[in-house]
């Protein structure tokens, strides 16, 4: 597994959140107040002195050790100063627990303290020889929309990756014009191979299933064009489809910039990012709670996720009347998430997969994907069960514990939330929730020539 780049601060990219974030465990509780700086702290490099000059409030900062992300830290920044020195003894007592288990784990010496000049690695640690060859293909699909220049930053990101086994399939999804399209054909070219698809109908699902001709990936990795990933991503869902019997793979999702109230809000409603743990889910598995496995969210993104191309071409790719900009406006990475779980498949949680997303800087933004992310999730549970009649039941069963869920302040869903959360974003999210199913009917009908036979299962 090859490190993080030189330089212990990676990724300092000014741009920031606001305040309280936790280690690598426990909820995060956010305020919208002042930005916090956002970045990678690599252990095993020489730290950085921070100098903010008082923009920012904090430092949100993801630390790595042996090339792997063991957790988020919070570093206060009120001085607008914070050398090597001070930065070290801040962050130690915030990670040396989790450092102590990697290197136990990787039977390597525990240190005791965080240098200024990062950990010297005095072996080689066990980690590094755990990833098997990725003897993989993979094809990119990235779908976008009158978003040239962010789908170029995203293509620059992927030109980094240490992968190589890999292209790229860009469907250009109901486009106002014809710039994205000239910008690739103008483009003096990318260091792996790049088809353009031209879709003339919205939607994201549409979109995705429109690459799939196009692709010759033994796996298909999917990213939003509003995103940048990390360099060993394609390199780790590699490694986790050969490490396990995956059907579908996630991964990580972190804010690449928090610097406005809207971008905070996003962090503060639960965000993308689903912990630092890998996990593993089945159909069978009782001790995942009593929603499970409606609680599709869990499982990670569709701006991170990946699958075998073989098992998602024979189920006819995705919902076509799912996905942001058709009727639904969201829940086609649920209902694959849900499918691969009910088909019986394998779906792998892997944090060592990270992105950084960039979230919308206005309110009005968000006010508007407070009403699609719950009218993305009622069109999940509506296309779940218009696809398997049986899955109503057992949706049914879990009624009483997910209204608990959705309405109770200290579920897993709302406890993130502070006692300043804007309470229009809940009710226009729960408003949306209502209008899913009925939005998900139009969707249907709008692409009522793109379905694929259904199949029923009982869960």
């Amino acid at each position: 597994m090859p490190g993080k780049p030189k330089g212990a601060l990676c990724r300092l990219t000014c741009v920031l959140s606001t305040p309280n974030i936790t280690p690598a465990s426990g909820p995060a509780r956010w305020s919208a107040a002042a930005p916090v700086l956002v970045g990678d702290l690599c252990l095993e490099a020489r730290l950085p002195d921070l100098n903010t000059e008082g923009r920012y409030r904090a430092a949100r900062l993801l630390t790595w050790l042996h090339g792997r992300p063991i957790g988020e830290v919070f570093v206060p920044l009120e001085q607008g100063r914070v050398p090597a020195d001070r930065l070290a003894a801040l962050v130690w007592p915030l990670v040396a627990e989790h450092v102590a288990a990697h290197c136990t784990d990787d039977g390597v010496p525990v240190p005791d303290h965080l240098p200024a000049d990062g950990f010297v690695r005095a072996e080689q640690p066990r980690c590094a020889g755990l990833g098997r060859d990725a003897d993989v293909t993979i094809t990119v699909v990235i779908a976008t929309r009158d978003r040239t220049e962010s789908l170029l930053r995203c293509l620059t990101a992927l030109a980094k990756s240490s992968f190589s086994a890999f292209d790229v399939v860009v469907v250009d999804s109901a486009p106002r014009s014809d710039s994205t399209e000239r910008a690739l054909a103008e483009h003096p070219g990318w260091p792996f191979p790049l088809r353009y698809v031209y879709e003339s109908r919205p939607g994201l699902a549409l979109a995705h299933n429109a690459a799939l001709p196009a692709v010759t990936g033994e796996v298909v990795a999917i990213t939003d064009d509003d995103v940048e990933v990390d360099r060993d991503w394609l390199r780790t869902l590699a490694e986790a489809f050969c490490e396990t019997s995956a059907t579908c793979v996630t991964g990580l999702i972190l804010p690449a910039e928090l610097e406005t109230r809207a971008q905070l809000l996003v962090e503060e409603s639960g965000g993308f990012g689903r912990g630092f743990t890998r996990r593993v889910f089945v159909r069978d598995m009782p001790e995942a709670g009593p929603l499970f496995p409606f609680t599709a969210g869990r499982f990670g993104s569709g701006a991170n996720m990946a699958f075998r191309a073989e098992w998602l071409v024979a189920g006819g790719g995705f919902d076509p009347a799912t996905g942001a900009g058709s009727p639904a406006w969201g829940g086609d990475d649920l209902t694959a998430f849900l499918r691969v779980i009910v088909d019986g498949g394998t779906l792998v949680y892997e944090p060592r997969a990270v992105v950084r997303h960039w979230h919308r800087r206005e309110y009005e933004g968000m006010r508007r994907q407070a009403f699609r992310y719950g009218m993305g999730l009622g069109a999940y549970l509506a296309a779940s069960v218009w696809d398997r009649p049986a899955l109503l039941e057992a949706m049914t069963r879990r009624a009483v514990p997910a209204a608990r869920h959705l309405l109770s302040p200290g579920s897993a869903k709302n406890i993130g939330r502070s006692t300043g959360y804007p309470r229009e974003l809940v009710w226009r999210e729960r408003a949306g929730m209502l209008a899913g199913p009925f939005a998900y009917m139009v969707s249907r009908w709008r692409y009522r020539d793109c379905f694929p036979g259904r199949r029923d299962v009982s869960v």
